[in-house]
């Protein structure tokens, strides 16, 4: 996508861009920026939002030597640095990323490293393919656990509810997810977009928009956190989740998710939007069921 273009402008945000990034950046304190946040300013959110920041820091790209040559997720390793371009909403939405999870970020770049230090960095291997992939367009779908405080019969029950709409994404089942469990997302299911490249083209939205989803389980009571809670108690969860997936080696994995079906997620979502089934596609005949499911053994 050709981001370029467009304004870091709070008007035309809320005029075109999906609730996520609006969302993200009122969150963050950046929607009503004057100017395009600056690496500078990243850093500042960082040491704002944590009393201890982990994560490493944002470096402009201008201020990089014409020499330096190393790998992207090398300089990251070795300096603690991300190089960022300034003005560049994809290399913004990296940063806010990390910001909000630290934990997961720092995991993908050490999965890098490892193959990169085995393999070498060209060709890259099948696994970073797939790391770069939710990396980009990855969307997690944090899962609320049933309450302990039900008997056994009731949790297994609950538990079951949720693997069938699990199932459902992973079948293509939309309008049994997006629609019969309307009430479930915001709720059961709390939506992160990972992916900044996603976050980049949901600047301006567009049937056929997807993402990729993994499922995460997450606590009880996680929807009734305020939202930096939820992110710290996700970024725990989802890195234990990349690793018990044998950190990205086994597939088939990740499954397609149309983003703009996700409730609240787009201004048009009537009866005729989901039966679209250019966007909203049928199950390919002989794909695979994804590893990652059932969420629960």
């Amino acid at each position: 996508m050709q981001s370029d273009s467009i304004p870091f402008c709070k008007d035309y945000l809320l005029n075109h861009a999906s609730a996520p990034v609006n969302e993200l950046l009122s969150e963050l304190g950046l929607l009503n920026c004057s100017h395009f946040p600056s690496p500078e300013l990243l850093n500042e959110k960082a040491s704002h939002y944590y009393r201890q920041w982990q994560g490493p820091i944002f470096k402009g790209q201008s201020l990089f030597p014409e020499e330096e040559k190393r790998y992207y997720e090398t300089i990251i390793s070795e300096d603690g640095v991300v190089p960022t371009r300034e003005q560049s909403w994809h290399d913004l939405f990296n940063a806010l990323i990390w910001l909000q999870f630290p934990k997961t970020k720092s995991l993908l770049n050490e999965l890098h490293i490892t193959d990169i230090n085995q393999y070498g960095v060209n060709p890259r291997t099948a696994r970073r393919n797939r790391i770069t992939h939710f990396d980009e367009c990855g969307v997690v779908l944090a899962v609320e656990a049933p309450c302990l405080d039900h008997d056994l019969d009731q949790q297994k029950s609950a538990r079951q509810m949720l693997e069938t709409f699990l199932l459902q994404l992973a079948s293509h089942e939309w309008e049994q997810a997006f629609v019969a469990n309307k009430a479930r997302w915001h709720n059961e299911i709390t939506p992160f977009v990972f992916g900044h490249a996603n976050l980049e083209m949901m600047l301006n939205p567009f049937i056929g928009l997807t993402g990729k989803w993994l499922a995460v389980s997450v606590p009880h009571g996680f929807g009734k956190l305020t939202k930096w809670r939820q992110r710290a108690v996700l970024d725990e969860a989802m890195m234990q989740r990349v690793k018990s997936l044998d950190s990205f080696q086994s597939t088939p994995l990740l499954k397609p998710l149309p983003l703009l079906g996700v409730p609240l997620w787009h201004n048009e979502q009537n009866e005729a939007f989901y039966k679209n089934t250019d966007y909203f596609r049928p199950l390919r005949l002989g794909s695979k069921p994804t590893k990652q499911l059932p969420l629960w053994e």
